[in-house]
């Protein structure tokens, strides 16, 4: 398989992972309208931790039995799904799904300072320095100035969704500990430890059993279980051992213009001219941090 149809299969998974997170926000929007944030982040992780073991047993595979391992699947999870999923969730009972998508895709600067300042284990290039900036060019283009007329009300809420995002930028740093492992083993293991550890959270907190949750809400909790988390999660951890940390977080520009497209089909929304220019930027942006330098020819 050539290098040239190798990076075309990523920016595709990159594509379809942006596609599934940015469906996220509106599941979990519905989801919360009549389930409480912990129960439902716990019903996500279990769910969707389910659907990835009995796809590793399906395989012939079996999950790692080693203390070590578990310890960081118990770290992943923490980073990647217990803090920002919930706290995501609690903070959506007030901010817009949009809002919430819009904050949370600047999770490429957090890695990308991250990655410059702490563990500088990739190249701090100009491109990507160039790729951050496009993004962020391109998602204040697409939800305009008035897109923020919220920011500042529901203060707390905000600022729980950058602490979410902060979350997400360690976790693509943390999750190229598990190069060797099939992709598919640390997405199950850190779910597993997630629903280990908001399970009992949940049934103290909210006696699910008390719960009457609507059709909606059910049907928004399959969908985020199912596709926005287990079948999310495997790519994204493919995608750190491939194209790192900060191109992998680079799907959160693409959230915003993908978040815009199911408002324009679903909910009648328009897209104004600046937005497709944003769209360009976006792109742009993400090519930028994703897409190889190109190895100069050797002479002679």
């Amino acid at each position: 398989m050539s290098s040239r149809t190798n990076t075309s299969l990523e920016l595709a998974l990159l594509f379809a992972l942006a596609t599934l997170w940015g469906a996220s926000y509106t599941f979990i929007k519905i989801g919360v309208g009549t389930i409480p944030p912990v129960t439902l982040i716990a019903a996500r992780t279990l769910i969707a931790g389910g659907i990835l073991v009995l796809v590793i047993r399906s395989r012939g595979l079996s999950l790692p039995r080693d203390t070590a391992t578990w310890r960081r699947f118990l770290f992943q999870a923490c980073l990647n799904s217990v803090v920002p999923f919930t706290l995501i969730a609690w903070a959506e009972r007030t901010v817009d799904a949009g809002l919430a998508t819009i904050l949370n895709s600047t999770s490429p600067i957090f890695a990308f300072l991250l990655t410059a300042v702490m563990t500088r284990h990739e190249a701090v290039t100009a491109r990507k320095l160039v790729g951050v900036g496009a993004g962020i060019v391109g998602t204040c283009l697409i939800v305009g100035v008035q897109a923020f007329n919220g920011v500042g009300q529901d203060l707390w809420a905000q600022l729980a969704i950058v602490a979410a995002t902060v979350c997400y930028a360690g976790a693509a740093i943390f999750g190229r500990n598990f190069k060797g492992l099939d992709p598919i083993m640390p997405a199950a293991g850190s779910l597993i430890c997630g629903a280990a550890i908001l399970l009992p959270i949940s049934l103290v907190i909210d006696r699910p059993w008390t719960l009457t949750p609507s059709a909606e809400s059910i049907g928004a909790l399959l969908g985020l279980s199912v596709f926005s988390t287990a079948l999310a999660f495997v790519i994204y951890f493919r995608l750190v051992q491939t194209l790192g940390s900060v191109g992998t977080t680079a799907q959160a520009y693409l959230r915003v213009p993908i978040g815009v497209a199911i408002g324009v089909v679903f909910l009648g929304e328009t897209l104004t001219p600046t937005a497709w220019a944003g769209l360009v930027f976006v792109i742009a942006g993400v090519a930028a941090m994703t897409i190889p330098s190109r190895k100069p020819a050797p002479a002679g």
